[in-house]
């Protein structure tokens, strides 16, 4: 074998070498063949290219966490919070991903960063706090709208952290502790109501058997005596109790 054919073999096998491409499962690649993009996406696996004149770039297809770091926002009834949030996005066009847009990730970021502003400015702070998961929906239908010519998917949106300055904390617990106090009172008096209607059928029954009144006075110095009082206070009406006692007594036994 003379020089000459070594030298090719050895060229070859450089070519080869530098025309082999590896793609992992969570990757695809798209190829540009003299600076045009080629139609055909390069599926995971071992996969050849012409050297010098094709390259290739790999874009991973995984889902992306994208934090949306926290800013301040005036919200519809002047109020300023400050609002954090995390978007989760994937490829699923890879060719539109690096022909559409020259860096995704920073466009995605951007634009999820002024959705937020402007979604949650336009709402009052009652329905940041309140309806968080509407908020959520519209913010991620916009970014859909938004990256689908650049080949994304917005899957999930989530506002993360709300931060109300310290006077509308101090204001809102003020509130909250007034009602809790309203219920407080609301249920005190519902009580005293109850209690006001028992009251009132015990005295109907003590009217309609004056003999009850002199039973529950009897009751009372029980109850006395069981907490081991020396001195024990008899009612003017005991003896008239007694009486009346013996007096019922009688009558039961004829």
């Amino acid at each position: 074998m003379g020089t000459f054919t070594i030298i090719l073999i050895i060229l070859i096998l450089i070519v080869i070498a530098y025309g082999v491409r590896i793609i992992n499962q969570y990757e695809r690649g798209v190829v540009f063949r003299l600076g045009k993009v080629q139609s055909n996406v390069k599926e995971p696996g071992l996969r050849l290219i012409i050297p010098i004149i094709d390259q290739m770039r790999k874009v991973p297809l995984r889902i992306i966490t994208l934090p949306i770091e926290s800013q301040q926002i005036i919200t519809q009834d002047n109020v300023s919070i400050s609002v954090s949030a995390v978007a989760y996005y994937q490829v699923q066009d890879p060719i539109k991903s690096i022909v559409e847009i020259e860096n995704v990730i920073s466009a995605v970021y951007q634009i999820a960063q002024t959705t937020v502003r402007n979604i949650v400015g336009q709402s009052s702070l009652d329905s940041v706090l309140g309806e968080t998961t509407a908020i959520n929906e519209k913010i991620k239908t916009i970014l859909e709208v938004s990256t689908e010519k650049w080949g994304i998917f917005v899957s999930t949106v989530e506002l993360k952290d709300i931060q109300l300055p310290e006077s509308m904390q101090r204001a809102m617990s003020k509130q909250a502790e007034a009602e809790r106090e309203k219920r407080a009172k609301i249920i005190a008096a519902e009580g005293e109501q109850l209690s006001a209607a028992k009251l009132g059928e015990a005295a109907d029954i003590i009217a309609a058997h004056p003999i009850a009144l002199q039973l529950r006075n009897l009751q009372v110095l029980s109850d006395i005596a069981v907490e081991k009082n020396s001195t024990i206070i008899f009612p003017s009406q005991f003896m008239d109790t007694m009486s009346r006692v013996q007096e019922f007594m009688g009558n039961e036994k004829k």
